[in-house]
């Protein structure tokens, strides 16, 4: 069995510690060595959560940061040989920087959702990815743990055995309240980057959406409404779209994150059969058969079974399908079209880099 894959992770929010760093710490492939945030308080946060070793009240983990009193700094763990990859988890913005940095440095990245604040960023920077990088020895992986969801696993396999995608449905609506914990973020509280915590979080619902839509079925146009329902959520908080799908087949597309409708569910028509997810819930009905309804649990979130698949690609030198970049940019088109299409008063907006 080879050694563990020595890592660093790069952020300090909610989800460095609830999801990224017990994920790390569960995966047998992955040795934490390092922690860097912007402030070396915000980084011994994190640190904080780590076991502490049997013989001292201390952890193994380096810290750096931006103000290190050492000069510990982002390049300075960049330029460590024991360090082999980082998972960044950064505010949408600075991200990019972060991600390009690491790679430079030969570093495998795993980093949040969405890859970019816009198409053009993203695409720039996958471009330069391929043109620069040895990408046979470096891998860039952008983590969304909707595809690791057994639900919709399950879901997209049953479609796929239906036929072809004649039209779809999503429909999720939520009311994110001012004291709500990840809108507690500056960041999210004063966006700098294009829709708001529309987009930070509507990338998740999209990727839901093309895994259960399939390559055959992929998005081809789009023409949307957006709407703001509750001024703290601004620019916008809500979306209407309706998209023409590939293969002739439609679909509707509609999330409020500040609206008092409740609920979420997922729907896929096809030519012998439809199938919907509804939390863990998977219901398939053929055409000519008896309904069925599943239950398909995970672990919350997703993201440790995400965790160890880039752990898996990187220990067996094949990157992981579902992280690649060019998945994370194809989620993030679906949603600025979404966005541009509403800002223009619904006009028709076309896709280029759907995969």
């Amino acid at each position: 069995m080879p050694p563990p894959i020595n890592i660093a992770l790069i952020g300090s929010g909610i989800f460095i510690k609830e999801e990224h760093l017990p994920a790390v710490l569960a995966c047998p492939d992955l040795n934490l060595k390092a922690i860097y945030s912007r402030t070396l308080k915000s980084a011994t946060t994190v640190s904080k959560l780590l076991p502490t070793t049997e013989s001292e009240n201390t952890t193994q983990v380096d810290l750096y940061s931006d103000d290190s009193a050492k000069g510990e700094t982002y390049p300075d763990l960049l330029a460590r040989d024991d360090v082999h990859a980082v998972i960044i988890a950064l505010p949408i913005i600075v991200q990019p920087r972060f991600i390009q940095e690491a790679l430079k440095a030969g570093k495998h990245v795993l980093a949040e959702k969405p890859l970019a604040p816009d198409v053009q960023s993203g695409r720039e920077l996958i471009e330069w990815y391929h043109d620069h990088i040895d990408t046979n020895k470096v891998t860039f992986g952008v983590a969304e743990q909707f595809r690791y969801l057994k639900a919709f696993l399950y879901a997209a396999e049953q479609a796929r055995g239906m036929g072809k995608v004649i039209g779809f449905r999503h429909f999720l609506s939520a009311d994110v309240k001012p004291d709500m914990k990840y809108f507690q973020t500056e960041w999210r509280r004063k966006p700098e980057h294009q829709g708001g915590f529309l987009l930070d979080g509507g990338v998740h619902f999209v990727a839901g959406m093309r895994l259960l839509l399939g390559k055959e079925a992929k998005v081809e146009r789009v023409v949307a409404f957006t709407a703001l329902g509750r001024e703290h959520l601004g620019p916008v908080d809500t979306v209407d779209a309706s998209f023409r799908l590939a293969g002739g087949g439609t679909g509707g597309f509609s999330v409020s994150m500040g609206t008092s409708f409740k609920g979420a569910r997922w729907g896929v028509a096809c030519e012998r059969g439809s199938v919907s997810v509804e939390g863990d819930k998977v219901t398939v009905l053929p055409v000519h058969g008896e309904e069925r309804v599943v239950e398909k649990g995970d672990e919350v979130g997703g993201v440790k079974q995400e965790v160890f698949a880039w752990a898996k690609g990187m220990v067996s030198g094949r990157q992981e399908e579902r992280q690649r970049p060019e998945e994370g940019l194809a989620d993030l088109e679906v949603l600025e079209a979404m966005l541009k299409s509403g800002k223009a008063g619904g006009q028709p907006v076309e896709l280029k880099y759907q995969i």
